[in-house]
């Protein structure tokens, strides 16, 4: 066997180097990668009721509850075309856009046809089109 003597291989310090480059390569893509999911998996829905109020006249079956209700989540949300009130299925009034609340920001939600009635207490159940429960317990104004 003959050993070539003459050919020469990298050095080890720029082999070193270049192992080195493609590590830290691969690692950034890689980070970025699981950034975009990371941030995609942790959008929240959160919310909070602001202000809740009843239009229209006692017992008159056609009147509406609306509930201010701000978006406290990191994504926006879509309240579904029906919720309940004391477990009865009632309409959300609107389309698409009126019941989508982006991040941050607030939206008057109408349930129409309540029929409610001064004083007595109101179970209200909402739900996101991702199935997250916005719910409130209360009082109809006395007067």
């Amino acid at each position: 066997m003959k050993i070539l003597k003459s050919r020469k291989a990298l050095s080890p310090v720029v082999a070193s180097i270049i192992l080195i480059a493609v590590t830290v390569a691969v690692s950034i893509a890689v980070a970025a990668w699981m950034g975009a999911l990371t941030f995609t998996f942790m959008r929240t829905e959160s919310y909070n009721i602001v202000l809740v109020s009843f239009n229209g006249v006692t017992g008159s079956s056609s009147n509406n509850v609306t509930l201010r209700i701000q978006n406290t989540g990191t994504a926006s949300f879509t309240i579904d075309v029906t919720a309940k009130v004391n477990g009865l299925q009632k309409s959300v009034h609107g389309d698409v856009t009126a019941r989508t609340i982006p991040a941050g920001e607030y939206k008057d939600i109408t349930i129409t046809n309540v029929g409610w009635q001064n004083g007595r207490t109101y179970n209200i159940e909402l739900v996101t089109t991702q199935g997250t429960k916005i719910t409130w317990v209360g009082n109809a104004p006395q007067t």
